[in-house]
């Protein structure tokens, strides 16, 4: 069996649900598209409202600004609030020197700078917005194992429930940051390991966050909590993202409840009282991943298959989807002058629009932690400076939450 179609998404996760969406928003009623996915896609419920009980452990995502606006377009937003929980202020620090900055959304005429949300809600709630737009034509269980040139497109082989080849103009290879499909095509990658690990679980203190997400820098790495929606017997629960030693974040895996509150409340301090309790915990090892192609003729790399970054500020995820938007933006533009999706020209575009924000992000991402490890008191007393510095120089302090939120990159 055989079918044609005009693009192809390979990974039905949250940044190829975000595409196609998008794609089926921007794009002709007519086009087909398609959206392949290894594990089955959750049905479609009536009224497209997923049920959704959080539990203290459950894993969340900071959105940006320029997320919301992103998802606000696509009809998405509505259906997260009743799970969002506002960062009205984010408070950066550095253990044990004096300098600090507290960033707030009221400064800036926002109702917030960012939202955490749940995974679990964020996938069930856009797997429903899919269904509900109607657009898309789902393949799943499936993976594509193979994907070959052919005259202007590009030939698929899938595996799974539907052992059929495919036939689109452009393949989307969304499949995550060890994209079996990008190393089939033969796309090199580059790795940087960063010799550390982050440790993520949720944790409750004793007082209230306020809605304030906080960044706290130390010689081993970067401690980040972010504020989320209390649940029965956990009214204050944050979610902790820390950075460190291969070797401490092991024995932090491994230790008693007790001792792993007592080293971090070392680390951060009684900024909310003291810790109370810790969730489930897991960690995994730091590495900046680049795809060397992000596009080439009927082929476009997108999401942690194209870059993952380091956890600290939370910028990976906003990242793919301010690529998602320019992507559909460039193949609408396309349609309107008559181009074929997949031509290189096109691709090209898409790829030369996102290079500064994918730039800045990246090196932003990529240099702070390692800037507030030095140990030099030079450039240690020059940190504290800039931090103090952000909140005597307004327009300073403005730009930086504008990169921050994403919304320079969108020239909101």
């Amino acid at each position: 069996m055989s079918a044609q179609f005009d693009i192809v998404i390979a990974g039905g996760g949250m940044v190829g649900i975000s595409l196609a969406l998008y794609l089926g928003e921007v794009l002709p009623a007519e086009k087909r598209i398609a959206l392949v996915e290894g594990f089955p896609f959750p049905e479609s419920l009536p009224g497209h409202k997923p049920e959704y009980h959080p539990s203290f452990d459950s894993r969340s995502t900071a959105l940006s600004y320029s997320s919301k606006l992103i998802y606000q377009r696509l009809g998405v937003w509505q259906d997260l609030q009743q799970w969002l929980c506002r960062i009205q202020s984010i408070h950066v620090s550095n253990r044990g020197r004096f300098g600090s900055t507290l960033l707030e959304a009221q400064e800036h005429g926002w109702p917030a700078l960012g939202y955490v949300v749940e995974n679990a809600w964020l996938g069930a709630t856009l797997a429903q917005v899919l269904h509900r737009q109607g657009r898309i034509e789902l393949i799943s269980p499936a993976r594509v194992i193979d994907a070959q040139p052919s005259g202007a497109g590009v030939t698929l082989r899938l595996e799974g429930a539907s052992d059929i080849e495919l036939h689109t103009s452009l393949l989307v290879v969304a499949d995550g940051a060890s994209s079996g499909l990008r190393k089939s095509l033969g796309v090199a990658v580059s790795e940087k390991p960063y010799g550390q690990h982050a440790l993520v679980a949720n944790v409750g203190f004793a007082q209230a966050h306020q809605g304030c997400a906080y960044e706290r820098f130390t010689r081993c790495g970067p401690v980040a909590l972010l504020p989320l929606l209390g649940v029965s017997g956990a009214s204050n629960r944050s979610a902790l993202v820390w950075t460190l030693s291969p070797d401490e974040a092991e024995h932090l895996l491994e230790c008693p409840d007790e001792e792993f509150l007592e080293v971090l409340q070392d680390r951060f301090g009684y900024r909310l009282g003291r810790l109370q309790q810790v969730g489930q915990r897991n960690a995994y090892p730091l590495s900046l991943v680049k795809s060397a192609e992000q596009v080439r003729q009927g082929v476009v790399v997108m999401g942690n298959a194209a870059h993952a970054l380091h956890p600290v500020a939370g910028q990976g995820y906003n990242l793919a989807l301010r690529d998602v938007a320019e992507l559909a933006q460039v193949l609408a533009d396309a349609e309107d002058k008559g181009e074929t999706y997949g031509d290189l020209s096109v691709l090209q575009r898409y790829e030369q629009r996102q290079l500064d924000d994918q730039q800045r992000t990246i090196a932003f991402s990529d240099q702070l932690p390692s800037l507030f490890m030095l140990g030099d008191p030079v450039i240690g007393l020059a940190r504290d400076l800039a931090l103090s510095g952000l909140d005597l120089v307004p327009a300073l302090k403005r730009n930086f939450v504008n990169h921050a939120a994403g919304v320079a990159a969108m020239g909101e």
